[in-house]
């Protein structure tokens, strides 16, 4: 390598540890300041979760000195809480500030050149944003605009974050943070599925500590970390006893829950994975499993039909569906904006159907980029080495089959499918360049010289 070369190289390094410290330093000031805020704010009980949610990306912060990547791996339990932050009456979640802490940590500090594979699913996010991009010019409020980038950090962001932690060697752990985070939630569920059961209520469980969550939100996020344990990846490192154990967990809270998308996609990712890959053992009576599965989402809906009660879910939907269509007839090409819901008291609510609340949010050209992209994405997926594409594609295949029974753009929903699909890439990549004696002890604990005993 020449002189000047080098000189660059070292320039480069200098100026990326410069903006990794004032990054380091700008969070650790803002999370301080923001949990205490949120405590006074919002008082100790009802402040907490989130201050101390803020206050894990502190810690991240004050530890990423010597742990580059800390704020990242720190932000992935917070990726599961969506609670809203409430910072000047905003309508961020944890899940939002953590995505976009880690995110800026990854832009800074992650390995480069991006893999080919993740290049390609940035320029489709990309030709969705531009689509979208209509609207946003179109219809000028401050919630549109803010919409777009939330959007595109949604995606890009979390796949960047996902590939930063794959690619630097952290995938285990990364997963390992986001399943143990999410049985700890499925186990909170199942207590109080239990506790209602045993009161005669049999209905859907509704979480209510340590933060409240809704049944859609716990059952669409249990089905992405099952499909993590379920596929167990051989490049993550889990004893086949412990997944299996963390699977059974959230399948029960996911079935508990009794949300209907999160056990349909589940059911579209265990397909996937069937597909992929031979099935054998205990992967084939999961499989079988389906069955019931299916009978169960068909005699739920069956019931609320019968029923005829017209506030129940099924019938609720079909009335939605025809006010949003009629809705979007008045602005076919371009729709109404994002997040039109909080601008437009005519219809406000968001569409519980992912191409629906495209179309009438960014209309005609909105649609096509969301399709565009989709497809893509599924379609680089699955060229991608089954032993890290198995899993990419069957989390976000989960994701948009959810989405054809419920809400779309919704944060942890579609975060935590890119994260997990970044991650995938990322070990892939890793793994690529490395050689197994690099792999094996890159972060091994006695990587430094040995020192002579003194005496």
């Amino acid at each position: 390598m020449s002189s000047t070369s080098t000189r660059r190289e070292l320039w480069r390094e200098r100026i990326v540890d410069w903006w990794a410290n004032a990054w380091r330093w700008v969070l650790m000031a803002t999370g301080a300041v923001a949990a205490v805020y949120i405590v006074l704010d919002q008082g100790i009980q009802n402040g907490s979760m989130t201050a101390t949610a803020l206050a894990a990306l502190v810690i991240g912060a004050a530890l990423s000195g010597s742990q580059p990547l800390a704020i990242a791996l720190m932000s992935m339990p917070g990726l599961l809480i969506v609670q809203r932050v409430g910072l000047g009456g905003g309508d961020l979640s944890v899940s939002d500030v953590a995505l976009a802490a880690a995110f800026g940590t990854a832009v800074l500090l992650a390995k480069r050149p991006f893999s080919r594979p993740l290049r390609q699913l940035l320029w489709l996010n990309f030709f969705y944003q531009f689509t979208t991009l209509f609207t946003v010019i179109v219809n000028p409020y401050v919630a549109n605009t803010v919409e777009w980038f939330h959007a595109w950090l949604l995606i890009s962001g979390a796949l960047i974050v996902g590939w930063a932690l794959g690619a630097g060697g952290y995938a285990r752990l990364a997963l390992s943070l986001v399943v143990v985070s999410a049985c700890v939630i499925a186990g909170l569920t199942i207590v109080q599925g239990v506790i209602e059961y045993a009161a005669g209520n049999f209905g859907p469980v509704y979480p209510t500590w340590p933060f409240p969550m809704h049944k859609n939100f716990v059952g669409t996020t249990l089905a992405f970390a099952a499909v993590v344990v379920y596929v167990n990846p051989d490049w993550v490192g889990w004893t086949k006893g412990w997944a299996w154990s963390a699977f059974w967990l959230l399948t029960a809270a996911v079935v508990i829950s009794q949300s209907r998308q999160a056990l349909i996609g589940l059911i579209a990712a265990v397909l996937i994975v069937v597909i992929r890959r031979k099935v054998t053992g205990r992967s084939r009576f999961v499989f079988l499993l389906i069955i019931p599965a299916v009978w169960l989402i068909v005699i739920m809906v069956i019931e609320q039909i019968e029923s005829q009660e017209r506030h129940n879910s099924v019938f609720q939907r079909l009335d939605w569906f025809r006010e949003v269509f009629r809705y979007w007839r008045e602005a076919p090409v371009f729709g109404h904006g994002l997040r039109y819901w909080y601008n437009d008291g005519s219809l406000p609510y968001q569409p519980p159907q992912a191409e629906m609340e495209v179309l009438a949010s960014a209309g005609l050209f909105g649609l096509v980029g969301f399709i565009v992209m989709w497809i893509g994405v599924i379609v680089v997926l699955w060229r991608v080495d089954p032993r890290f594409g198995t899993l990419a594609v069957a989390v976000v295949c989960c994701r948009i089959v959810q989405a054809q029974f419920d809400l779309f753009w919704v944060a942890a929903g579609v975060s935590i499918p890119f994260v997990i699909a970044g991650i995938c890439l990322g070990a892939m990549a890793r793994e690529q360049r490395a050689g197994p004696d690099e792999l094996a002890d890159e972060h091994a604990p006695d990587a430094t010289p040995e020192r002579v005993p003194s005496g």
